[in-house]
């Protein structure tokens, strides 16, 4: 098997300050790249106050000058050849609303990370931009984030990899993704952490008034909003049916497709096909969402919380909020909730 080029990276931390490359090219989202920026901003600055070195930022694209954001916004770039990628730290691939669309033209650009990626200590991407770092093959036989409307695609142009629809951000290894846009706030927040410590993150994301941070694995939107798109409407009552009915203990699958009024072997073929999950799966997923609900607004104990939702006990909610959102119930509630 091919080793991946970043498989063969040098992982040893960089002194600082550290160097940020962001990648520029034309009609990237100027989001994807300034959120993340400024963290990075806010966190030299709370390290600048201890009297630390912080982080270095650059942006650079392939020939340098004046580059267009799709908003319309012109960003300053140094060429990729003035940089030094040996003694760079991260390097960071925004993403940009038409890559889908323009993705094979981006020939050089591609061809740039496919040689010079695994120089830099990590590689992180922003939204879209894991379609970059998938052509480069960086992504291969990895898990990735990327926005929720192009997470098909993701999938479909790049089977080696495999794409996580839920997840904030994902790291494997010294590879990073994130999902949509402002996701790579939550990303460089969590890069910062991995760096400096809980403090200088806390901090940073003070100055930008926004959470220390989302779970890795936060879901991107709601899943019964997802449920209640694209070509689903077919299973649109039963859904709310489900929603209102999580907390019974005897809600199955064979209830489901009774509602349904269909026999269960059709109706769960029928279900993954237009929903693409089993109805077991949208069972769990939608109990783990109003349990995190719950547990952002109510003053309920986690075992009242995981009962009115339909787990079992503490012990079966806390097992899947480890599986789907790395993080147990009491750490959600003590980020999250905004009960009195």
């Amino acid at each position: 098997m091919t080793t991946s080029p970043i498989q063969r990276r040098s992982t040893h931390p960089q002194p600082w300050p550290r160097d940020v490359v962001f990648v520029a090219y034309p009609q990237m989202g100027l989001l994807d790249l300034s959120g993340a920026q400024t963290v990075f901003w806010a966190a030299s600055k709370a390290l600048s106050q201890r009297g630390l070195p912080g982080y270095q930022l650059r942006t650079a694209s392939l020939a340098g000058g004046l580059v267009n954001t799709v908003e319309g916004l012109a960003v300053d770039t140094c060429p990729f050849a003035a940089l030094d990628l040996a003694v760079t730290d991260t390097l960071v691939v925004p993403g940009a609303p038409d890559i889908c669309e323009t993705l094979d033209s981006h020939v050089e650009l591609v061809a740039w990370l496919q040689r010079e990626a695994a120089s830099a200590r990590r590689v992180a991407s922003v939204c879209s931009g894991a379609f970059l770092l998938a052509k480069a093959g960086l992504l291969d036989g990895r898990r990735a984030a990327t926005h929720w409307a192009m997470c098909d695609t993701l999938q479909q142009r790049f089977p080696a990899l495999q794409v996580d629809a839920d997840a904030i951000y994902i790291q494997q290894g010294a590879v990073w993704t994130s999902a949509g846009v402002t996701a790579g706030i939550d990303l460089a927040l969590a890069l910062v952490e991995a760096d400096c410590g809980r403090e200088i993150s806390m901090q940073a994301a003070r100055e930008l008034v926004v959470y220390l941070k989302r779970p890795g694995g936060q879901a991107q939107y709601s899943t019964l909003l997802q449920m209640q798109t694209q070509d689903r409407s077919a299973f649109d009552d039963l859904h709310v049916w489900l929603a209102e009915h999580l907390g019974d203990p005897e809600l199955t699958v064979e209830r489901l497709a009774a509602q349904a009024k269909m026999s269960l072997r059709n109706f769960s073929r029928v279900y993954k096909q237009h929903t693409g999950r089993t109805p077991a799966k949208a069972i769990e997923l939608l109990r783990v969402e109003a349990a995190k609900r719950l547990l952002e607004n109510s003053p309920r104990n986690i075992e009242q919380i995981a009962r009115a939702c339909g787990f079992a006990d503490e012990e079966r909610l806390r097992t899947t909020f480890q599986r789907h959102l790395a993080i147990s119930p009491r750490d959600y509630r003590s980020r999250f909730s905004r009960a009195d």
